[in-house]
């Protein structure tokens, strides 16, 4: 067996392992983001979940040779912040999510906004 066809069956298993983990890491984040409580847990979800998918691709991408694929990783990752900046916006723009850990108190009279004051600890975990 020389060294080329040594390091070819590393590099097999090596990216077989590698998708294996991927996969489980997919499983595990689409569970987070159907279970996770609150808004910001789902939003980090899909942005561990694009990241995934950069890895999915970088992998498939050395295993087929094509360096197209690299391209697309590139064009995810730029779509998938955006995405994330978006959604992040939009959840400070919205206020309070879900069990979310200040709560809104009374209106300031200049700007006419709410202060928020930080909810107590039994609060926090009703």
């Amino acid at each position: 067996m020389t060294f080329l066809e040594f390091s070819e069956i590393v590099l097999d298993w090596a990216l077989s392992i590698a998708l294996l983990f991927i996969g489980i890491a997919f499983v595990l984040t689409i569970i987070r983001i159907f279970k996770g409580p609150t808004l910001p847990d789902r939003v980090l979800g899909l942005d561990v979940l694009t990241a995934g998918s950069i890895g999915f691709i970088a992998i498939i991408g050395i295993d087929t040779g094509f360096t197209l694929y690299v391209d697309v990783a590139i064009a995810l990752g730029l779509v998938g912040f955006l995405a994330t900046i978006s959604f992040s916006r939009f959840i400070m723009v919205r206020g309070d999510t879900e069990r979310s850990p200040v709560k809104p108190g009374e209106v300031s009279e200049e700007d006419g906004k709410h202060i928020r004051k930080p909810i107590g600890r039994r609060e926090m975990l009703r």
